[in-house]
């Protein structure tokens, strides 16, 4: 029987668009094709530009294009894979899911259960297309643990990313999918929509580790400080907000 060729792939990461990231796209894709990942979805909080920019590049690097977005819903955060279109923030968490299913993506639900940094309550979670069983940015194992319970209880397929804001996190986790060589002859014959679809039928395998908790804490950290800076600034007349990429349309 021939083997599944996985294809090596980080869900979860945010550039230079999101309030608390760091890194342009450019970047990230040289970076993710340099650590030898096959894609990297750009996942900003409530942008896709830059998403979108990166999906189109992604080839160029040798990668596979997959556009996505961390959604705030009224309820948590949500992430929005293989959109090409923004799902509207602040509505209930499961109008959100539905309107990524309506935009022709999938709906993962990212570090489920840890409120700390938005994450959806079991209560809310009334269905979802996967579960983020492994974030590498979580202190320690408890969450991850409870997500992937959560998950085979409720037959979720499950996911691992790394949730970077910086560089060096890139790929720390990741999910390898699993595709029949029969569907494809070699990994420049797949596409992003063929990776979602075997999302759907649960063909992953999860990949990394956690980030060291220094790191963590320096991450949480810097987001905070950026954040708290764009709150001052945005309501201080004459002084341009930083970071402008915190603004909304």
């Amino acid at each position: 029987m021939t083997s599944p060729i996985p294809f090596a792939i980080d869900f979860h990461v945010h550039s230079d668009d999101s309030y608390d990231g760091h890194e342009p796209i450019e970047l990230i894709l040289e970076h993710a094709a340099d650590i030898e990942l096959d894609g990297v979805v750009i996942t900003d909080h409530d942008e896709i530009e830059e998403s979108l920019r990166a999906a189109e590049l992604a080839p160029e690097y040798g990668l596979v294009g997959i556009p996505g977005v961390e959604v705030s819903t009224r309820h948590g955060h949500l992430l929005a894979i293989g959109v090409e279109k923004r799902p509207e923030p602040g509505r209930p968490f499961m109008e959100t899911v539905e309107a990524v299913r309506e935009l022709g993506g999938i709906a993962i639900v990212p570090h489920p259960f840890q409120r700390s940094r938005h994450g959806v309550r079991k209560g809310h979670i009334e269905d979802a297309d996967a579960i983020e069983v492994y974030n590498s940015m979580l202190f320690t194992g408890y969450r991850n643990r409870r997500a992937r319970t959560f998950a085979r209880r409720r037959d979720y397929p499950e996911i691992g990313a790394s949730d970077a804001h910086y560089l060096p996190n890139v790929g720390r986790a990741y999910t390898d999918i699993l595709v029949t060589p029969d569907d494809v002859d070699s990994k420049t014959d797949i596409d992003g929509n063929e990776l979602v679809d075997a999302i759907l039928e649960g063909r992953t395998q999860i990949r990394g580790k956690r980030t060291p908790v220094h790191k963590s804490t320096v991450q949480y950290a810097k987001g905070a400080v950026r954040k708290s800076t764009y709150l001052l600034t945005s309501r201080a007349p004459l002084v341009p907000t930083v970071p402008a990429s915190m603004e909304r349309s």
